[in-house]
């Protein structure tokens, strides 16, 4: 029982109490889209390290 009602507490805590979570101001596709970015750059400079000389 007391597994249960940590594992409530966490899903509520994670949903962000009563707003559900969801805020105004951030949008999924810049999110999204600087998530990309920043791999695609992160790619860029691991195969810049990798050369073989």
């Amino acid at each position: 029982m007391i597994l249960h009602s940590a594992a409530q507490s966490l899903v509520t805590l994670a949903e962000g109490g009563e707003h559900g979570g969801n805020h105004e101001s951030l949008s999924p596709y810049l999110t999204g889209g600087g998530a990309l970015v920043v791999l695609l750059l992160m790619l860029w400079v691991t195969t810049r390290f990798n050369r073989d000389r």
